[in-house]
């Protein structure tokens, strides 16, 4: 439960999102016709759900980044679901939970999704080259001081948008920055 109300399934998350341009809502598409199928989750098929987090300070218009030692790239939270979980927002919340150990995160300003897209995932020794299908959400935290990275090779640091902006090197993160940007520019 989120907020007094149920956690949005995939299908209905993914039934009201409206994509932003032409590449959003190509992949909404796509993603459109992984609902239902019983290995949309499942990290062994090609092109699989994951639901990460930008994690922000509203009140100090800051949000928070982690070193993803596979990617080589400063991003936000997130992860695959684990076995049976199949709730985008509450594998945002648990995935923000563990790679930060904030206990406050909440969805912010609502439940809503903030940005999805689609991701490739080179091959590495375990796996094989394969996309994720990254559903994108905004959590906030009152208690910014209490971050603490799930493991050293994994530091987390609060920056501006534009200094996060300047510090990632994915393109498709620059645009959920953009995005959490614009709202934490109304409060």
């Amino acid at each position: 439960m989120t907020s007094g109300t149920q956690t949005p399934g995939l299908a209905e998350l993914l039934g009201r999102y409206r994509p932003q341009g032409a590449a959003e809502t190509a992949d909404h598409e796509r993603l459109l016709g992984l609902v239902g199928k019983p290995d949309a989750w499942d990290r062994a098929t090609p092109l699989h759900f994951t639901a990460s987090a930008l994690i922000v300070h509203p009140e100090t218009k800051r949000v928070l980044l982690r070193w993803h030692v596979r990617q080589q790239a400063w991003l936000q939270v997130g992860g695959h679901g684990d076995p049976g979980e199949t709730l985008p927002l509450e594998i945002a919340l648990r995935e923000g939970l563990e790679e930060t150990h904030l206990t406050d995160l909440v969805p912010w300003p609502d439940a809503a999704l903030v940005h999805l897209t689609v991701v490739p995932v080179p091959a590495s020794s375990r796996e094989p080259a394969h996309e994720h299908a990254d559903l994108r959400f905004l959590l906030a935290t009152g208690r910014p001081q209490d971050a603490r990275p799930e493991n050293p090779e994994s530091p987390l640091e609060w920056l501006t948008v534009a200094q996060a902006r300047e510090r990632t090197t994915e393109e498709n993160f620059r645009e959920t920055l953009d995005r959490a940007g614009r709202l934490l520019d109304t409060v």
